[in-house]
């Protein structure tokens, strides 16, 4: 059984264009999560699911240099992208990641892979409802269900954000979520605006120097340190967050 993270980027964000290639501590941030996803002990291997446009190919080059496997697709038909990129690369189980979540914790990965590998469900996130970091989120499915919501799949936010075919649907799919101990919903570590970046670049130039295998809890200590730093992005508006009404906690 083949284990593959796949990480959907593009360099066209809205918000904030190019942000995947931004230096954190001197290195583009997708080096970043790469490094952090190489230390995921239950996948086989990393994906990068980026686009066909020529803007996009500053990500395969670096896909490159790094010996990253690129599947290039749809910009907006980013379902097809990792059915494509699934299929094509001998995926069993998919462990989906977004290229904006550079401070994602590999134990957290290794924990909801572990409990779909237990058969917690057939689609098993952290972010049904949201305990964990906004910039946390994790999501583990096979490949056979991804494949039917390609083939099945007909709503525009279907296409665009891989899953709401899967957790829309709890009378299809079994959902299970990944809870943490602690609410720690209030915080916003991932990368969509110029201020999400200025907080997760301060906290890597403090990090990385020290401690390169950062994991959650070192942001939670180095944050309780400098709580001033929190308000950074604290204003900007979350997109919303999964939802559904049939969900399997697992602890």
């Amino acid at each position: 059984m083949t284990t593959l993270i796949i990480v959907q980027a593009r360099m066209t964000s809205t918000r904030l264009p190019g942000k995947v290639l931004l230096p954190l501590a001197s290195e583009p941030m997708l080096t970043r999560l790469v490094e952090r996803l190489r230390r995921v002990q239950r996948a086989d291997g990393i994906v990068v699911a980026s686009t066909t446009n020529v803007t996009d190919d500053p990500i395969a080059g670096l896909c490159a240099q790094l010996g990253v496997s690129c599947h290039r697709g749809l910009e907006h038909d980013v379902l097809s992208r990792y059915a494509d990129a699934a299929r094509l690369h001998g995926a069993d189980t998919v462990v989906r990641v977004t290229s904006d979540c550079p401070l994602i914790d590999p134990a957290l990965i290794d924990r909801v892979i572990n409990a779909y590998e237990e058969g917690c469900g057939d689609y098993v996130s952290n972010m049904l409802p949201p305990t964990w970091p906004y910039g946390m989120a994790v999501e583990v499915f096979s490949e056979a269900v991804l494949a039917q919501a390609h083939e099945e799949a007909t709503q525009a936010a279907e296409r665009e954000h891989v899953t709401p075919f899967l957790y829309w649907r709890p009378e299809r799919y079994r959902l299970c979520n990944v809870a943490s101990p602690v609410d720690l919903s209030q915080h916003r570590w991932t990368v969509d605006t110029p201020e999400d970046y200025a907080l997760v670049s301060r906290l890597f130039d403090h990090l990385m120097p020290t401690k390169p295998y950062f994991n959650q809890a070192d942001v939670l200590t180095l944050l309780d340190q400098h709580p001033d730093w929190i308000a950074l992005n604290q204003h900007i508006m979350q997109k919303p967050a999964n939802e559904t009404q049939t969900v399997k906690n697992n602890p």
